[in-house]
């Protein structure tokens, strides 16, 4: 396995001010929810971990993009009836005030996404389905959302909505379990299927996370089951055509893999994903003009099942969650050549997602 070490030898002429990170956690253990941590863009190195609120299984959060609002899912089959919950919290000097919590109408939701004009997207894995809510002036939960069914779309494969991403384009919806990317837009008040309907991909290849580069041109999916990363480009029509397919793992790894997240560095230039099992965070070069991807290498998680990761408001760090091994491992990001190197770590149980209050 090669590792790749190298180190940004930019130096800020002015100290950055410190963020904060927001931590979901499993608590089937130790953990009790979400936790803030201090990040110091100047050195790399986490500080003063307290937690900020308790919730079950918070697994995915999401902040607004004013910094007022967090929300965070509750990944459980037993909140209500139906399924999970969503949690509302008014952000306030980097405390959290819970507003309120409502069922997502599906077990186990998975992920949570903002759009900017009021509507708060909930990914139920278990329930197969996706749960659309308005939200209220000061960013609390609204009753009703609109349900879409994805288990009705498909008679042989098993619905699991996995991450959902709003855009000009309209709502896309990655489903694990349909090996597709369904798409919707807004009519007459509700999200109805957009005229391209499904991006499909091949039969077990089992999307989980995707990104857009910033022109909204060139689409990203990381596929869990297949450990493949799927490249789509943007037509003159609107619709996504599949131009390349690229394996996440080395040619000498042959144990199990399941792929995780996926993130571009701010300038578009570097594609990321994770790899639960090869346990690496794998590193491609993109090329700008036609959206395309080389392979650079990876470089070890220093740690055992990296779930989400995300790269810092400086653009100069990635962080990574290993839920297994219960650490939160900060690389240095060379911004010209996209290489990771070890830093330091952090302990904390069964970590998820992170999310910075920028």
């Amino acid at each position: 396995m090669m590792a790749i070490v190298a180190f940004n030898c930019k130096k800020n002429e002015v100290d950055m001010k410190a963020h904060t990170l927001f931590v979901s956690t499993y608590t089937d253990g130790e953990s009790k929810g979400i936790y803030k941590l201090v990040f110091d863009p100047n050195t790399g190195k986490l500080s003063d971990l307290t937690l900020a609120a308790a919730l079950e299984n918070p697994s995915f959060l999401t902040i607004s993009k004013d910094g007022n609002n967090l929300y965070a899912v509750q990944e459980t089959a037993d909140f209500d009836s139906l399924g999970g919950a969503v949690s509302a919290f008014k952000l306030k000097d980097g405390i959290l005030e819970l507003q309120n919590s409502m069922g997502t109408g599906g077990a186990h939701p998975c992920h949570v996404a903002l759009s900017d004009d009021g509507h708060l997207a909930v990914s139920n894995y278990t329930g197969g389905n996706l749960s659309i809510f308005d939200l209220k002036n000061d960013g609390a939960l609204k009753q009703n959302p609109q349900m879409i069914n994805h288990s009705v779309l498909d008679t042989l494969k098993k619905a699991h909505v996995h991450k959902a991403n709003f855009n000009a384009e309209g709502l896309f919806a990655s489903d694990l379990g349909l090996d597709a990317l369904k798409r919707y837009r807004k009519q007459d008040g509700n999200w109805k299927p957009a005229h391209q309907s499904s991006l499909d991909l091949p039969d077990g290849a089992g999307p989980r996370h995707f990104v857009f580069d910033s022109n909204g041109n060139y689409l990203y999916v990381i596929n869990e089951l297949n450990s493949t990363i799927s490249v789509f480009k943007r037509d003159d029509e609107g619709n996504f055509n599949k131009i390349q397919t690229e394996n996440t793992l080395a040619a000498d790894y042959n144990g199990q893999n399941a792929c995780a997240d996926i993130h571009l560095s701010p300038d578009g230039k570097f594609l990321y994903g994770s790899n639960r099992g090869e346990n690496t965070i794998v590193v491609f070069s993109v090329d700008t003009k036609n959206g395309q991807i080389s392979l650079m290498g990876r470089t070890s998680v220093y740690g055992d099942l990296p779930r989400n990761f995300t790269i810092d408001p400086s653009g100069n760090f990635v962080l990574v969650a290993n839920q297994r091994s219960e650490n939160i491992v900060v690389f240095q990001r060379n911004t010209e050549l996209g290489t990771l190197t070890y830093l330091n770590e952090t302990s904390l149980p069964a970590p998820v997602c992170l999310e910075f209050l920028e």
